[in-house]
C-alpha cells in the first residue's frame, strides 16, 4: 500500500516577510551626489558674494581730515545702494521718445546733511576722499574765519568738529542741483569744498556705515542729524 502522506500545497510553510530596501548605489553614485552638492554650494556662495559686494564695499580712511570722528587707517564699510539713482525717463523711451533730458531720481534718498560719504574728488587724486555732507542743493554756504559754517545765513551747530576754521572767510556760494558741499571734521587740516568746490552726486561711491578695524573703532560711523539748520539737534 502507498502510505505516502498527501501534502496540501496551500499549507506549505512560507518564508518570513522581509523589509523592502532601496537598491545599493555604487561608488559612482555617491561621488556624483557629492560633486553636485559641492557645485551647488560654490554657486550659492558666489551669488551671495556678488550680491553683498554690489551694495557693500570696504574702504580705509587715509589721513586726519575726519578726526575726531574717524581716524587715519581706520577700516569702514560703505553702503553703495543708499544713494542709488535711476532715470525715470526710461518709461517714455519705450514709446519711441529718445530725445529726453535725463531725469535721475534716488531709489531711497539723496545725500543728507551730516552724512559721511566716500567719493571721487573733482581734483586729481589716486584715491577717493571721505568727508561730511554740509551743504545741499539750492543752499547758500559760507565758511567764516574763527567762527563756523553758515547755511542760508544761519550758523550751523557742529559739535563733531575738532576746532573752528582758522582760514580766511570764503565767499558765499550756492550749491548746484545734484551736488553737495562737503567738509572734513578736522576743518584746519582738510582739502574739501571750501577749496575746490562741489561734489556731483554721480561721483559719490557710498555712505560710510560702520567701522570694523581696528577693533577699538568697531561700531556705527557717527553721522549727525539736524532738526533744522542753525539750531542743532
Amino acid at each position: 500500500m502507498n502510505f505516502r502522506k498527501r501534502v496540501n500545497l496551500d499549507e506549505r510553510p512560507t518564508a518570513p516577510p522581509t523589509e523592502e530596501t532601496a537598491p545599493a548605489q555604487g561608488g559612482g553614485g555617491r561621488v556624483g551626489s557629492f560633486v553636485r552638492e559641492m557645485v551647488e554650494t560654490i554657486l550659492l556662495t558666489a551669488i551671495i558674494f556678488v550680491m553683498f559686494y554690489s551694495v557693500v564695499q570696504a574702504s580705509q580712511v587715509d589721513g586726519q581730515s575726519m578726526e575726531p570722528s574717524l581716524h587715519d587707517g581706520e577700516r569702514i564699510w560703505l553702503n553703495k545702494a543708499v544713494y542709488f539713482r535711476y532715470d525715470i525717463n526710461w518709461l517714455t523711451e519705450l514709446f519711441g521718445n529718445k530725445n529726453l533730458t535725463p531725469l535721475p531720481v534716488n531709489l531711497f534718498h539723496a545725500p543728507q546733511r551730516g552724512d559721511i560719504i566716500v567719493f571721487n574728488p573733482p581734483v586729481p587724486s589716486d584715491k577717493p576722499y571721505i568727508k561730511r555732507v554740509i551743504g545741499l542743493p539750492g543752499e547758500r554756504v559760507q565758511v567764516r574765519q574763527n567762527d563756523g559754517v553758515y547755511i542760508n545765513g544761519v550758523k550751523l551747530n557742529e559739535p563733531y568738529i575738532k576746532e573752528i576754521p582758522e582760514y580766511p572767510t570764503t565767499p558765499e556760494v550756492t550749491v548746484p542741483t545734484d551736488h553737495v558741499y562737503v567738509m572734513g571734521d578736522n576743518r584746519n587740516n582738510s582739502s574739501d569744498s571750501h577749496i575746490w568746490g562741489f561734489v556731483p552726486d554721480e561721483s559719490i561711491i557710498g555712505k560710510a556705515e560702520a567701522g570694523f578695524w581696528p577693533l577699538d573703532d568697531f561700531g556705527i560711523v557717527p553721522h549727525y542729524e539736524y532738526l533744522q539748520v542753525g539750531n542743532g539737534p
